[in-house]
């Protein structure tokens, strides 16, 4: 039995991290959009700090699958994409577009805190526990802090 290290990652553990890569990107698109359409200034720099925040992530996860010689993934989901066509349709519909877009980042932040959480319990002791740890942490953050000011504005 191979004993797994940041160098040598198992295939499931690849597995997980490529998932983890893909759903960072869809959240950096998702916070990009966001910022764009945002009125609010302060939100809207939240969001692009965000975004920011998510590429680092991801490039650290794909630096992990590099160095396995592993082909990380560079593009989101196409789900992620059917998602922000949503969220055009929804702003366009409702009068309150602050409101609606923090509602769909949240739902957004939703699914990635989900993917650390099972990639956490599904992994225990990985080599890679510790970088999801820390990800996990400021995705739990960014998550908490996008959901009270969702509250913040709603009606």
């Amino acid at each position: 039995m191979t004993v797994e290290t940041l160098h040598h990652l198992d295939e499931k553990t690849t597995e997980t991290v490529q998932e983890l890569l893909t759903l960072n990107i869809d959240s950096r698109d998702g916070f990009r959009e966001a910022a764009e359409k945002l009125d609010d200034v302060t939100i809207g720099s939240l969001c692009q700090t965000l975004a920011m925040q998510r590429q680092a992530q991801a490039d650290e996860l794909a630096r992990l699958l590099e160095t396995n010689a592993e082909t990380p993934e560079r593009s989101g989901s196409f789900a992620a994409s059917l998602h922000r066509i949503w969220m055009d349709i929804r702003e366009s519909l409702v009068s309150d577009n602050t409101y609606s877009i923090l509602a769909e980042a949240e739902r957004g932040e939703d699914q990635i805190k989900e993917a650390y959480e099972k990639a956490l319990k599904d992994n225990p002791g990985s080599a890679i526990n510790e970088v999801l740890l820390r990800q996990f942490s400021q995705v739990k953050a960014a998550h908490d802090r996008i959901r009270t000011l969702r509250d913040e504005f709603a009606e």
